[in-house]
């Protein structure tokens, strides 16, 4: 969710508005009880939208480290543990406060242990029936995990001079993907599958935990990989951006069939690494100059952007405060959204300009320094 770009790519924000948006939706439909009609058909695929996110972070992360990597320099980890924590931390922290100080925020009734948000340690064995308010801080605990190990195994791949077989550890990380997710299928998830309330189980064992979602991630790795590693190989593939975005379109499609039903075995398994390949097509037509994703700048797309992170922290809780004390009025189902939309710009742009802003600008004041 939150990342930096260290080049102005025009069909990235273009992604990033449109990962918020599918968000937005498939948060809002469940918190409005599926009102407007229409919107349940739209948004129930907008889970996926956290899957865009994990493909953009593991690209736009992976980039500047492997360049380095590839220029033999060592990785600074100083400088990349500083912008990690301006661009997360401060935001986060402010939410946590709002959440944990104002019960009114909570869009449900209770909320995981102070120490799991702290320790990004909330989306392991979280039970979404029992804490399930700021539940959607799960993809950030995914995201902290990926930001503390990742830089770790570059070094040690750049330690022990072997970087050139680092594609081995991604195939071994994919692969384990697919092997932790049929355990926790079969023997976590398995026993409890006819048990009343299922769906909890699934969401506990399959869906949050970090083991399990690694796919958008090293897809975004692999990406970033391809410019400094392999240059000529990449030179060919982004001559083609339109027909990676349409290559990624027909996986997704496929991937919506294939996770109608998410509980089943086959969307379980294959569902996650099907959806986070058909984003990645999209990434790579999207950074590529040709495509029209890259050619095209958006002022609207631009501006969601910039906010993406700062409304996915705070979405929920405006959406419920808004829908509560607007409740006594009826409002047609549309125009209750169309405010529920207002409200979240406002509280993301507030959020933005009053933490984010200053933060960012403390932290390019600290780079700079060193």
């Amino acid at each position: 969710m939150a990342t930096d770009t260290h080049q102005k790519l025009n069909g990235l924000d273009h992604l990033r508005a449109l990962a918020i948006t599918f968000v937005f939706f498939f948060h809002y439909f469940i918190l409005s009880g599926g009102q407007p009609a229409w919107l349940p058909d739209v948004a129930s695929f907008g889970w996926t939208g956290v899957d865009l996110f994990f493909v953009l972070s593991g690209f736009l992360i992976a980039s500047p480290l492997l360049t380095q990597l590839k220029q033999q320099q060592p990785i600074a980890f100083r400088a990349f543990f500083l912008k990690r924590f301006f661009r997360i931390i401060p935001a986060y922290w402010v939410t946590v406060a709002l959440y944990f100080c104002l019960p009114f925020f909570r869009e449900k009734e209770a909320l995981p242990p102070l120490w799991k948000f702290i320790t990004f340690t909330q989306n392991l064995n979280l039970n979404l029936q029992h804490f399930g308010t700021f539940s959607h801080a799960w993809s950030l605990c995914v995201e902290e995990h990926f930001y503390l190990f990742f830089p770790c195994i570059l070094f040690t791949l750049q330690y022990f001079n072997a970087f050139k077989k680092a594609y081995w550890l991604l195939l071994v990380f994919f692969l384990f993907g697919f092997a932790i997710r049929l355990y926790s299928y079969q023997v976590m998830y398995g026993p409890k599958a006819t048990a009343e309330n299922n769906w909890m189980y699934w969401y506990q064992y399959l869906y949050y935990p970090t083991y399990n979602r690694l796919d958008g991630l090293l897809v975004g790795v692999a990406i970033a990989a391809l410019p400094p590693f392999l240059p000529k190989a990449w030179a060919r593939i982004s001559q083609f951006g339109n027909v990676s975005i349409g290559l990624g379109g027909i996986a997704i499609v496929g991937a919506y069939f294939l996770c109608e039903d998410q509980q089943t075995f086959a969307a379980s398994i294959f569902g996650f690494p099907l959806v986070a390949l058909g984003y990645g097509f999209v990434v790579v037509g999207a950074i590529s100059s040709n495509s029209f994703l890259y050619r095209y700048p958006s002022k609207i797309t631009s501006s969601l952007a910039t906010l993406s992170y700062a409304l996915y922290l705070t979405h929920k809780g405006i959406i419920h405060i808004t829908q509560q004390l607007l409740v006594d009025f009826h409002l047609d189902p549309h125009l209750m959204l169309l405010l529920c939309m207002g409200t979240c710009l406002l509280g993301a742009y507030s959020l933005h300009l009053v933490i984010e802003k200053p933060f960012m600008k403390l932290r390019n004041r600290l780079l700079a320094s060193q």
